[in-house]
C-alpha cells in the first residue's frame, strides 16, 4: 500500500514494529530500480539493461543494472545496494563513534550518459544510513539524496522543467526545502579548480534526521519523480542533429564529470573505502572523454553560450531575455 499524508501521520504516532526502516527502504529502492530501468529500456531499441547481482564479503550486496552501446543511451547504470558491517575507518572519525560500530546503508544511485550531445547526462540517488546493532531502534539514522542535470548544450526550457519538478515535490513535504536543497546542490556539484558548476544543478540533501516516516515518504515521492523530471527532456532533444563538433565538446564536458566523481564525490569515496564493488562504483564514468590543454570555447558560439549555464542561477525566475539566444 502506498503512503499518503494521513498514513504518514498515523505512522509517526505509531511506528511500525515489524519491519525496520532499513528494510523498508531496501524494498523501495529495488522496486524503483525495476521501474526506472523498464522505462529507460523502452526508449532505446538498440540496447537494454543487463542485471548483475553481487555480494559483499563484509556483509550485504547489491544489484547493478547497466546499459551500454545504445542508440539513445551510450552508457548508463541504475544500481541498488544494501551493505552492512563495521564502520569504515574514515567514517569512524567523521561520525565520532566507536570503531566497531555497525552500520547499514541502502540506496539507489543512477547515472545516464546519452549518446546525443543535445540530451543531458543525469544523476540521481536516494539513500538511507543507520548506525547501531538494532535496526528497529538505531542509534542514529538519516536520509540523503537528490538529482542533478548535466547538459552539454543547455536549454532554458529543459532546465526550468527539471527544477520545477523537484520544487513541486519538495513543496508537498514539510521535511523538504527546495531552496535549501537547491543551494546544497549548487555548492556540492561544483568544481573549485575550474570555478564552474558541473551542470545546472537540481536538489541535494544529506543527513536528514528527526522524522523517519516523513523523510521516507518524501524519499519515495522524490524517487518516483525522477522519470517525470528527465524523460520529457530526453524525448524533446533525442532527434536533434549533431556532428563531430558537438561530440567533441560533449567529450570535453564529460571530462568535468570525471574530475568531480574522482576528486569530490562522497558516494564514490564511501563505496571504495567500504570495500564496495569497484565495477558498480565506477559505472558512473562516461564511455568517451577528452581533455584539451587550456580549452576555451570561441566567442559567439553555441559552446560559449553553454558555458553561461555552468554558474548557479535562480533558473525558475529567469526569462528568455536573460539567457543566451541559442539556448532558448
Amino acid at each position: 500500500m502506498g503512503d499518503t499524508f494521513d498514513r504518514v501521520e498515523t505512522l509517526r504516532e505509531n511506528p511500525r514494529e515489524d519491519i525496520p526502516m532499513a528494510h523498508r527502504m531496501k524494498r523501495f529502492v529495488e522496486a524503483l530500480q525495476i521501474r526506472i530501468t523498464r522505462k529507460l529500456d523502452a526508449l532505446d531499441d538498440a540496447a537494454s539493461f543487463q542485471v548483475d547481482r553481487w555480494d559483499r564479503e563484509q556483509g550485504g550486496g547489491g544489484i547493478t543494472a547497466v546499459i551500454e552501446g545504445g542508440e539513445l543511451f551510450e552508457k548508463g547504470g541504475v544500481n541498488t545496494s544494501a551493505v552492512h558491517g563495521p564502520l569504515p575507518e574514515r567514517m569512524v572519525q567523521e561520525f565520532d563513534v566507536e570503531e566497531a560500530a555497525p552500520f547499514y546503508a541502502t540506496g539507489l544511485s543512477l547515472v545516464v550518459h546519452p549518446r546525443s550531445p543535445h540530451v543531458p547526462t543525469v544523476h540521481a540517488n536516494f539513500r538511507y544510513f543507520a548506525l547501531g546493532d538494532d535496526l528497529m531502534n538505531p542509534k542514529d539514522q538519516w536520509f540523503g539524496g537528490g538529482a542533478d542535470l548535466t547538459p552539454y548544450y543547455p536549454r532554458l526550457e529543459d532546465t526550468k522543467h527539471f527544477h520545477r519538478v523537484w520544487k513541486e515535490v519538495c513543496d508537498r513535504h514539510d521535511v523538504a526545502d527546495y531552496a535549501a536543497f537547491k543551494q546544497e546542490c549548487d555548492e556540492y556539484f561544483y568544481l573549485p579548480h575550474r570555478s564552474e558548476a558541473r551542470g545546472v544543478g537540481g536538489i541535494f540533501y544529506d543527513y536528514l534526521r528527526g522524522d523517519p516516516e516523513g523523510l521516507f515518504f518524501f524519499t519515495r515521492e522524490a524517487g518516483r519523480a525522477f522519470l517525470e523530471s528527465y524523460l520529457p527532456i530526453v524525448k524533446r532533444r533525442r532527434d536533434e542533429s549533431y556532428g563531430r563538433r558537438e561530440k567533441a565538446y560533449q567529450r570535453i564536458r564529460r571530462g568535468r564529470y570525471v574530475e568531480f566523481n574522482l576528486v569530490y564525490d562522497r558516494g564514490t569515496k564511501f563505496g571504495l573505502e567500504s570495500d564496495g564493488r569497484t565495477e558498480s562504483i565506477l559505472m558512473s564514468m562516461p564511455p568517451e572523454v577528452q581533455w584539451r590543454y587550456d580549452h576555451t570555447p570561441a566567442p559567439d558560439t553555441p559552446e560559449a553560450d553553454a558555458q553561461w549555464y555552468f554558474t548557479a542561477r535562480n533558473w525558475l525566475n529567469l526569462s528568455e531575455e536573460e539567457v543566451p539566444d541559442s539556448t532558448v
